[in-house]
């Protein structure tokens, strides 16, 4: 289908997918403002977009709706996979998908009506070095390290899961409030410290195998749900001895299940929905050339 789109959401987290060989303009940065803009266009966290692997079964990149270039998704994996299955693009319940975050394993979970419903992404190794985030600091590991911003003094966890998280916790019983997302998310996002930015997560342990966190993504902002930020702050949760594994992660948008192995590779398990197929229209696409 000329310029098609397929919809889908991770827990709220809504992602569109294409294939740039069927569309009639690229993708270039202002375009994919435009596709994503929730008043003007479509409207989604972000465009998956399908590509030629040398590694892998399939090849995705990832775009925010500020045009930029995410490197890895757990939630537009599990969209990606349910595409690819719902599409007839494969026929298989496992495959491999390349993306700049590295190459991951998928499993499909079919139900009783056909529909790849839920998915298990094998997310690769949390890493804890600066190089790994990118970071500033000159220190061995992003462990439990200062930070200021928002005018407050905050200790934050460093983590690398394919793209860069900055993972800060609560005590248990205590909670984060909205507003401190919208106030720290942005300033940490930006923050000196990460020359490429980052994504955040305010977490906080309630239960010895459960968190529950909020979500500032690089590029995209406040989000319901993310698959990358829940592997973060899992693994950064496992890592300081706050839980243990497997790790429920509670979101606004729902629940993620994380595995965290002791050499602290990552597996996720979620839910993922279909909502709408599509193309855009001539004037639309007009407008974007």
């Amino acid at each position: 289908m000329k310029n098609g789109f397929f919809r889908g959401h991770g827990l709220g987290n809504d992602y569109i997918v294409m294939d740039p060989k069927e569309l009639t303009f690229k993708l270039t940065p202002k375009n994919i403002k435009s596709v994503c803009d929730r008043n003007w266009g479509l409207g989604s966290d972000g465009i998956l977009a399908l590509v030629p692997s040398k590694k892998a079964d399939f090849g995705l990149r990832i775009f925010n709706p500020d045009g930029s270039e995410a490197e890895k998704s757990g939630n537009g994996l599990r969209i990606f996979a349910r595409y690819l299955h719902a599409t007839g693009k494969t026929k298989k319940k496992h495959f491999t998908v390349e993306t700049k975050g590295g190459l991951v394993t998928i499993a499909l979970h079919v139900d009783r009506h056909g529909d790849a419903s839920a998915a298990t992404v094998e997310m690769g190794q949390a890493a804890f070095t600066p190089a790994a985030l990118p970071c500033t600091l000159d220190v061995p590991e992003l462990i439990q390290q200062p930070i200021d911003a928002a005018g407050r003094s905050l200790i934050f966890t460093g983590v690398s899961v394919g793209n860069p998280h900055c993972v800060v916790f609560k005590p248990s019983g205590e909670c984060w409030s909205r507003e401190d997302l919208l106030a720290l998310g942005p300033a940490l996002e930006n923050h000196g410290l990460f020359p490429k930015r980052t994504n955040v997560q305010l977490a906080i342990p309630t239960g010895p195998k459960e968190i529950f966190i909020l979500i500032w993504e690089r590029g995209a902002g406040e989000t319901q749900a993310s698959g990358s930020s829940s592997c973060a702050a899992a693994s950064a949760a496992v890592r300081l001895g706050f839980v243990k594994s497997p790790v429920t992660v509670k979101m606004p948008g729902g629940i993620l299940h994380i595995d965290v192995a002791p050499d602290f590779h990552l597996t996720m398990k979620g839910p993922v929905a279909e909502v709408a197929r599509g193309s855009l229209s001539p004037s639309f696409v007009r407008g974007l050339k």
